[in-house]
């Protein structure tokens, strides 16, 4: 997921991490931090309480004009119709060969008015495919650099950050709204999304404004977090990684984000996904549950009972919260049943894992 960059970009809070001693770590052309206290400690401080992401690596895209909303129904594969201003929807952009170009949150502001968020890493792709397949009466503008992103996760997220909104009530706004909300004296977008599984909100505020705002939250008490934390928290609640679980050769229905994919509307690659979804997939995105110790890595292959490849990892790890080993992968469509017992090969040997759907946290 990584990019080459000749100077590694930092965000408006890179120093509040240095001061922290978090350990830092290039990551899709920044300098960010994957860890402070540790990731044990930040996981579990999301999972119980409440922590803090820097993300303002992400990338801001706004469309707006009379014809916004036609752009994004031909670019992405959600129903960007159904969406009112104060509304976010999580979309796919399909890349014209069967592929996923990125996956992005869509925010809209007015039926004229959107800002596209996506990945860090996919950040010039994404603008110039858009750009590509701008034929409509739509401005797009890249305002990545004058945002921050803060994410604050975890069921006490409202309990801490209420203290510092004007506006009351946030701990009732429901899961993918927003409202603009006045921090510090300054009007910020705050949004019920993130991307733990854990609940919380994410806040876009101008880069001035964003040492002010982690330092009160720290003061509150909120434990930073780094990617190490993201990553593992991701991973329980079964969310797709970009350049891991999703890419450029990846259908969002093989990845089970068949949810996000609205054939009420025509949109690029439309008819090929309709195709698959009626015929099946070759292989599918599943969860992996491994039944004995060990740890699931990135690119382990996955085996049937006698030793046949069916399939290959793409994200594992040793889950905190739920302490034993899980995975996503890929597994062929006739070797992947649900509850089926299959084989991760760890230093050579075979640990059983049974597959499962994708998200390992225990429901309600």
């Amino acid at each position: 997921m990584n990019e080459t960059h000749s100077a590694v970009s930092k965000t408006a809070l890179h120093q509040n991490h240095i001061d922290a001693g978090a350990k830092m770590v290039p990551f899709a052309g920044f300098d960010m931090p994957v860890s402070y206290a540790g990731l044990i400690q930040e996981h579990n401080a999301v999972r119980e309480s409440c922590g803090m992401f820097d993300v303002s690596h992400m990338g801001e895209f706004r469309i707006k004009g009379p014809e916004a909303l036609e752009l994004i129904q031909w670019i992405t594969t959600n129903d960007a119709s159904k969406l009112e201003a104060g509304k976010v929807q999580y979309s796919c952009m399909p890349n014209g060969r069967g592929g996923i170009v990125d996956d992005l949150l869509v925010y809209c502001l007015n039926k004229n008015e959107f800002i596209l968020v996506v990945n860090a890493s996919n950040r010039a792709k994404d603008w110039e495919w858009i750009a590509s397949n701008n034929h409509w009466n739509a401005e797009v503008t890249d305002e990545s650099d004058e945002w921050s992103l803060i994410a604050v996760q975890g069921p006490n997220a409202a309990e801490y950050l209420q203290p510092l909104v004007n506006e009351a009530g946030i701990g009732d706004m429901a899961y993918y709204t927003f409202q603009t909300a006045t921090v510090g004296g300054k009007t910020v977008l705050l949004s019920a999304t993130g991307y733990t599984g854990a609940g919380g909100f994410e806040i876009y505020l101008p880069n001035a404004q964003a040492q002010g705002v982690w330092n009160a939250l720290l003061d509150a008490g909120v434990e930073p977090c780094g990617l190490g934390a993201r990553d593992t928290l991701r991973m329980e609640a079964g969310f797709c990684l970009y350049g891991n679980d999703i890419d450029d050769t990846t259908s969002p229905i093989a990845a089970g984000l068949g949810w996000i994919t609205k054939f009420s509307k025509k949109f690029m690659d439309a008819d090929r996904f309709a195709e698959e979804k009626e015929s099946g997939s070759k292989e599918l995105l599943r969860g992996l549950v491994l039944q004995e110790r060990g740890i699931p890595r990135q690119g382990y292959g996955i085996e049937s009972a006698d030793g046949e490849i069916i399939g290959r990892i793409t994200s594992g790890t040793q889950s905190p919260t739920l302490g034993y080993g899980i995975a996503m992968g890929y597994v062929l469509r006739d070797a992947g049943s649900l509850d089926e017992i299959v084989y991760i090969r760890i230093r050579k040997k075979a640990i059983p894992a049974r597959i499962v759907r994708p998200g390992f946290l225990p429901k309600g």
